[in-house]
């Protein structure tokens, strides 16, 4: 048993963890959520329930084959923005050339087994780190080290565990300056300190190291790798202190108000940063995902159920430290209320105060991403991250104003202050018979149906009867309960198409759909212990704005040759990589859809990786895996620079199941042993951002 169970106890998910998935992770990242009871009980109709008459919707509607042709190839398009497909707002430019140009062009790599510590890319390919654990950002911090630690020192460097990433051009830079944010998401103390670290101080390091970081890069030109800048004007740490404004209908609510905040409006810090978006003004979105394992709470009310929070003590203790840790200490009631929002942050302004969207409600947010609507109306979708939870779409009250002015900026800034909240109903076409668990195919040939957004918030008043606007966007799990939702298999990451409008939902798994007293497959979560995941395909019906939707299961994921009901839009299996557990979601410049995961494929113990799909034509549903990452590794933050033939994506908790003393990765570093290390490099694994790119062909 590792250093970490030693120190915070058994790990609940040891032994029952599938793949490569690390029951250390489990620990540390979602408070053993797996472990623990489901904490959506509510009753909602099950999908099967909606879909149970055998007559198929498509028939009841009266659609002959003429009519499925229409919605599969004439209304794809046509029924997502017609802005978009004219040039409209939010439109890549690369729209006109149609799916599959991209001129990065590779050859898929074979699995990789996941006990290898390399990170792994395609012939022609190479890769290096951008910045790692540790990495000193201003003048005034120490070189990253491992025996010599501090939370001054880490306050000035780079954070632990990145995830969500992107990089943002600087204007007049000529291709040669950009800006890179990261968040991180959560530490494993076990790895990064030495035994002898009192262990306050190792606490407060592990604070240090969460929160976000903004770090300049530069470079020689547009096909040379980047570097990133230190003590440049931009760099910016966001840590467990930072002020972070609370906007919306939530700001100054008595849910929100502590001892510390009499007023709810001024938070401190943020915690459990997952993926996020990036927005058409230049803000970056992150989402607030996993908080609940930072809190003690009474964990009696339905409230404190509704969202994972226990009386039990936390794996990291900062209630030692902090009494707004634990909800129990008089006036910090409230604390866990002011986190898991979506938070906004203006990576071109170090002075700005980042802002808490209480709009855009609080669970457990793996991120948000937003497209423009014809009609101007930003539009979000989010998912919640947690077994049998919700999707859920933000529209905005005012409208996106595409202009270069600062005037514009400064507008479309408070777009995500107001707006209305929805949240997703699937129903089928299938009889229910068809839906039995294994993930079979129905007669019709597709997992298919239609949907509704149903409002919780609209106009700026509560849809959700005998809840004010206030009670819904602080406990928006309980406001969903009641409209009736459908229950989904984890919502991880979820991406609308800027070419086509249609929104990718990556739903990682579900190992206790099916179980008993627990809801079975329905067809839009066709399997049950549904360990390999799946991936939905949603087309707005009225463009984003619209309250209705047709969906689709673009893959059931899964390894072909271990599990034959794996399906990828009529591709044929034996021509794709495996991939298993889809966590995060990118597209590149000409519409094909990449898919970071986060557990491998069941029972062939394959590393983590980042695969691209193709969205159209003959080969839609090819799955080809790009790269692999380290052993223990999840591939997070993909970003997809095609046309200079360029891939970044954040490699988190590589070494997970090791030791300070018995490390299992060396990432990125790689320092033999026997050897002096280089300036600045560790004999022990360090999350990182790596930059892969095209060495010849």
């Amino acid at each position: 048993m590792s250093d970490t169970a030693r120190k915070f106890g058994l790990l609940p998910m040891l032994g029952h963890t599938k793949g490569k998935r690390s029951a250390v992770t489990c620990a540390l990242k979602c408070d053993n959520a797996c472990a623990s009871a489901v904490c959506n009980t509510s009753s909602n109709s099950y999908f099967r329930d909606i879909a149970s008459a055998s007559v198929s919707r498509r028939a009841a509607l009266g659609f002959g084959a003429a009519g499925a042709l229409a919605i599969a190839f004439g209304g794809s398009v046509a029924s997502a923005e017609p802005a978009l497909a004219d040039g409209g707002p939010g439109l890549a430019a690369a729209a006109k050339d149609g799916f599959g140009k991209s001129k990065l062009t590779f050859t898929a790599i074979a699995p990789v087994d996941a006990a290898v510590d390399a990170f792994t890319v395609p012939e022609g390919f190479g890769w290096q780190p951008i910045i790692r654990w540790g990495d000193p950002l201003f003048n005034d911090a120490p070189d990253f080290d491992l025996f010599g630690q501090s939370a001054a020192a880490q306050a000035r460097q780079f954070g632990y565990n990145n995830d969500y990433t992107d990089i943002l051009p600087l204007e007049g830079a000529k291709d040669r300056r950009a800006v890179l944010f990261t968040n991180h998401e959560y530490t494993n103390e076990s790895i990064m300190f030495p035994a002898a670290l009192p262990a306050s101080e190792a606490r407060a390091i592990s604070r240090a190291a969460h929160g976000l970081t903004v770090v300049e890069l530069e470079r020689k030109n547009k096909n040379a790798p980047w570097s990133y800048v230190k003590d440049a004007r931009l760099n910016r740490r966001y840590l467990s202190d930072t002020a972070y404004e609370l906007t919306g209908p939530v700001a100054g609510s008595p849910l929100v108000r502590t001892v510390a905040d009499p007023v709810g409006r001024t938070i401190r810090g943020t915690l459990g940063n997952c993926s996020g978006g990036t927005t058409p003004w230049g803000t970056i979105l992150s989402g607030e995902e996993n908080f609940n394992g930072y809190f003690v709470s009474a964990g009696t009310s339905d409230q404190d159920k509704r969202y994972g929070l226990t009386s039990k003590p936390t794996a990291r203790q900062w209630e030692l430290d902090d009494p707004r840790f634990d909800t129990r200490n008089p006036g910090y009631e409230n604390e866990a209320n002011r986190f898991g929002w979506i938070v906004e942050v203006d990576p071109l302004d170090p002075a700005s105060t980042p802002k808490k969207r209480s709009a855009m409600g609080r669970f457990k947010h793996e991120g948000a991403n937003v497209i423009i609507a014809k009609s101007g109306h930003v539009v979000a979708y989010m998912g919640d991250d947690e077994r049998f939870d919700y999707l859920y779409k933000f529209v905005s009250k005012n409208t996106y104003r595409d202009g270069k002015a600062a005037a514009d900026r400064r507008h479309n800034m408070d777009l995500l202050a107001e707006g209305d909240l929805y949240v997703a109903k699937f129903s089928g076409d299938s009889p229910a018979g068809e839906i039995d668990g294994s993930g079979t195919l129905p007669a019709d040939g597709a997992f298919d149906g239609a949907g509704e957004w149903r409002p919780l918030v609209v106009g700026g008043k509560s849809a959700v009867a005998g809840m004010g606007v206030e009670d819904v966007l602080v406990y928006t799990r309980l406001a969903a309960d009641k409209v009736g939702p459908t229950k989904m298999d984890r919502c991880e990451d979820v991406q609308p198409s800027l070419l086509t409008g249609k929104v990718y939902v990556a739903c990682t798994n579900n190992t206790d759909r099916g179980r008993i007293g627990k809801e079975g497959a329905t067809e839009v979560n066709p399997r049950n212990d549904n360990r390999d995941g799946h991936v939905v395909e949603i087309t707005e019906r009225g463009g984003q704005t619209s309250t209705s939707f047709d969906w689709n299961l673009l893959l059931v994921c899964g390894d072909p040759a271990v599990n034959k009901t794996a399906y990828f839009s009529g591709f044929p299996a034996d021509r794709v990589s495996p991939i298993s557990c889809p966590d995060n979601l990118a597209f590149d410049s000409v519409g094909n859809l990449w898919i970071s995961t986060d557990g491998a494929p069941s029972k062939t113990g394959l590393a983590d990786g980042l695969f691209k799909v193709t969205l159209d034509g003959a080969e839609r549903g090819r799955v080809e895996q790009f790269l692999a990452v380290p052993r223990d590794a999840e591939t997070c933050g993909p970003i997809i620079h095609d046309n200079e033939r360029t891939v970044f994506v954040a490699v988190q908790h590589p070494g997970e199941d090791g030791s300070f003393d018995a490390q299992t990765s060396f990432f990125p570093d790689y320092v033999p042993a026997g050897t002096t290390p280089a300036a600045g490099q560790v004999r022990a694994p360090r999350p990182a951002v790596v930059q892969v790119f095209r060495t010849k062909g």
